[in-house]
Parts: structure tokens; sequence; C-alpha cells
């Protein structure tokens, strides 16, 4: 087991969350783009705030796929950078 499933497992078992509901591979594709194409600070805040979202649930169902997409094409939209 490497490193980052071990923690992704005991993360998992301390907070009480079905490793099965964790797609951790989608979640670092997801902070992979915020950090690239927003800002680097925003990727942690990004989960967090996704993670909110599900536990409330308020996330839709494809709301991963929809951040992707919004820092994907975070440059492009014309909204402030950082700052």
């Amino acid at each position: 087991m490497n490193v980052l499933a071990e923690w992704t497992a005991l993360a998992c078992e301390e907070l009480g969350v079905d490793p099965a509901r964790v797609d951790r591979d989608q979640i670092l594709e997801l902070t992979k783009e915020v950090a690239h194409g927003v800002a680097r600070p925003a990727a942690p805040l990004t989960a967090y705030l996704l993670g909110l979202a599900q536990g409330a649930g308020t996330a839709p169902e494809e709301a991963v796929e929809r951040l992707t997409a919004l820092a994907r094409n975070w440059g492009e939209s014309g909204t402030l950078t950082d700052g």
C-alpha cells in the first residue's frame, strides 16, 4: 500500500467516512486543476468547500466535474485573479 492510499484509509477511518465513497484520483485531479489554473492556496480551500457542500447534501452529483471545468476555464472567464 502506498502512502497516499494508507493516509486516505486512515483519514476515512478517523472521520467515519466510507473509503469506497472517496474517489481519490478525481479529487487529486480537481485540486491539481485549481492549483494550476486558479491559485495554489485555492486547491485545499476548494476541496474543503466541496466536502462541506457534500456533507450538507447541497453538492450536485457532478460537483467535482463542474469545479474542475471552472478551474480549467478560470483564465478565460474574465474573473479576477490572485488577490
